[in-house]
């Protein structure tokens, strides 16, 4: 569009003076808005701080940070189901994600979960194997979403992210392994404390929305099996649970009293992406 053309009278060339101005102004608020929605993205992903996206330089941030959308992840979102390949990958900011294996009897039993540190969907980058695993929201969050191909593209190509994603993998392998392992040997209190303690770590919070039902069937025990036992921590101090949100008082103490899954699965979680 002409910014200037003259018609022949003082008026006309104010319209056309004006109509071009006024194009050229919109569309330099579009510009703007769209540099800002981007940067609000970055900003979203350093504050809220998913630690894959932090390890990565400032490039590779960058590139897959600008493909990503921020999205709202309400309780029981379904993030990927089983022996599908995801539409989208998540790089989780706020919240819980659990991954359940579904059983022929209709039950389902947790066998790993991802918070800030890690990738929705990193799993599925590694090979053709489908997942029997599904992955739903346990605690409502927030993530920036991007397409799967978009990563699997990403993680082709750069030596980096392909070397953060295997490094997160790894280490979801070794916990898999070690629930399992936890799953079998521990009693059930042991098993709710280091799932309340990971569940910690992974959401930053205190405070945990959780259902006995639901804390039941996440360490494969009964709902009255940890009512007793949430009676018997809030009595020694260790949390409260009031309304389905139960409230870590006393991390120190719950450590104490934890197996040593927990301490193995911490050191994990800690030493995550802090080589290289």
């Amino acid at each position: 569009m002409s910014i200037f053309r003259h018609t022949g009278t003082p008026t006309g060339a104010r319209i056309e003076i004006t109509s071009g101005l006024a194009a050229f102004q919109w569309a330099i608020r579009k510009i703007g808005l769209f540099l800002l929605s981007q940067e609000s993205l970055i900003r979203m992903a350093r504050q809220g701080s998913n630690l894959f996206l932090s390890s990565l330089s400032q490039t590779n941030y960058d590139s897959l940070v600008s493909r990503s959308s921020e999205v709202d992840l309400p309780l029981n979102t379904v993030l990927y189901e089983e022996e599908v390949t995801p539409r989208f990958a998540f790089f989780l900011t706020t919240g819980l994600a659990s991954m359940v294996t579904p059983m022929s009897s209709g039950e389902s039993v947790e066998v790993g979960f991802i918070g800030h540190e890690g990738v929705v969907g990193g799993l599925h980058l590694l090979g053709p194997a489908s997942l029997s695993t599904r992955c739903m929201m346990q605690l409502p969050g927030t993530a920036l979403r991007m397409a799967y191909s978009d990563l699997q593209n990403a993680f082709d190509s750069s030596p980096e992210i392909h070397s953060r994603m295997l490094e997160f993998v790894q280490q979801q392998s070794i916990i898999v392994g070690q629930i399992a392992g936890c799953n079998r040997l521990h009693g059930a209190e042991q098993r709710l404390i280091r799932w309340l303690l990971s569940a910690q770590d992974r959401t930053r919070s205190s405070d945990l929305n959780f259902t006995h039902q639901y804390l039941a069937e996440m360490i494969a025990s009964q709902r009255t099996t940890v009512t007793a036992i949430a009676r018997d921590l809030q009595e020694q101090g260790f949390i409260s649970y009031s309304r389905g949100i139960v409230h870590i008082i006393d991390r120190e103490g719950l450590q104490k009293a934890a197996c040593d899954c927990y301490g193995i699965a911490k050191r994990l979680f800690d030493r995550l992406y802090r080589e290289g």
